[in-house]
């Protein structure tokens, strides 16, 4: 293999497929990267077994060949080089890596001692445009679980229902839901989280459309020249829509900024009650109030002005209500709830389309 490339496009290639490379594997060579010739182009790709990453950099390609090398080590090597024309050379397992000021021989483990993920020969084909992929994913990822005893609540859950595609992610205390467009798909997909957190990293400043094929066990993301293919998380999605409450007594309209700075406030006292924050809300007033109190600190009491419709407390998680603020666009959004102890639900004013659904807290 002989080839030269730039590293810009290499040390990018890089720092995508690299952190899915698994150091801590009992197969030493998952803790590679893959570097193959692809026609014109080189091909860097790396798996865990459950997500492979590949992407594809434009080269002048002299010999064909393969080689896997350490990915901590050449991601760090090549990050660390000027830019410019870098040329590969492979020798036996040996990959010599030279600029014009900058020789080195990395030892290599052969290609075909490398993991292939099977292909998906029979699948479904649709696409979705990635900014809209994008900021539904951004908005619903932080509420899916990462308790393996229950692993179907450790994915996004993509599905059709009736005429729109929607990704929804819960662990049980909190539920994000984001409609992202309409589809004559029927879809159903269980995608883990860790896939969908690297899929926000390659399409960060991708604007085309994101081409999507799966089978029952498989699903591949092509994003431009990149690709990521992960297995699906097996077992039955529960049946969330019955969790959405669709009256309320109370409900509460108020700037975002507002409503994160009280909460925010109150979160520091807190901390030692595991977060736990108590919202009153008081029509007569138009006022909004966070209290909290800490044995060993003191206690706080924030307020806001709110358009309010009802009154009544709740008593919530505190990091869980900044998580879904942050996620919201909106510069006013709608908190409503119904008693102590029945879900809320957290919406942008003029964004319909996304719904965050929050458990309270025993008081």
């Amino acid at each position: 293999m002989k080839l030269q490339v730039t590293q810009e496009n290499l040390a990018k290639a890089l720092n995508t497929v690299a952190r899915v490379a698994n150091g801590r594997s009992t197969l030493p060579i998952l803790s590679n990267v893959i570097l193959k010739t692809v026609g014109t182009r080189l091909s860097i790709a790396a798996t865990n077994l459950d997500i492979a990453i590949t992407c594809y950099v434009g080269s002048k390609v002299s010999n064909e060949g393969a080689i896997t090398v350490p990915a901590r080590l050449m991601q760090d090597f090549v990050g660390s080089l000027p830019s410019g024309v870098i040329t590969l050379l492979l020798d036996e397992n040996k990959l010599h890596i030279s600029t014009d000021k900058y020789q080195s021989i990395i030892n290599g483990v052969s290609a075909e001692e490398f993991p292939v993920m099977p292909a998906i020969t029979k699948g479904k084909n649709w696409s979705v445009p990635a900014k809209v992929l994008k900021a539904g994913l951004q908005q619903v990822v932080i509420a899916a679980s990462t308790d393996e005893a229950r692993p179907t609540l450790t994915g996004v859950y993509l599905h059709s229902h009736g005429t729109k595609l929607y990704a929804v992610a819960t662990d049980s205390y909190r539920l994000a839901e984001k409609e992202l467009t309409k589809t004559n798909e029927e879809v159903e997909l269980l995608v883990p989280a860790s896939a969908m957190n690297d899929l926000l990293r390659i399409t960060a400043d991708f604007d085309g459309d994101v081409y999507i094929t799966h089978d029952d066990q498989q699903v591949l993301f092509q994003i431009g020249d990149d690709e990521l293919v992960t297995r699906l998380i097996e077992g039955k999605y529960p049946d969330y829509r019955k969790l959405i409450p669709q009256k309320f007594n109370t409900t509460i309209s108020l700037k975002r900024a507002d409503f994160v700075n009280i909460t925010k406030v109150s979160s520091l006292f807190a901390r030692e009650s595991a977060g736990s924050i108590t919202i009153n809300v008081d029509e007569a007033k138009s006022l909004v109030s966070i209290q909290s109190v800490a044995s060993q600190l003191g206690e706080n009491t924030a307020s806001a002005n709110a358009k309010i419709t009802g009154s009544g407390d709740i008593t919530l998680n505190s990091r869980y209500l900044l998580d879904a603020l942050n996620v919201l666009g909106d510069d006013e959004v709608t908190f409503s709830f119904n008693g102590k102890l029945e879900p809320c639900i957290l919406r942008g004013n003029k964004t319909t389309n996304y719904t965050h659904v929050i458990m309270p807290l025993k008081s």
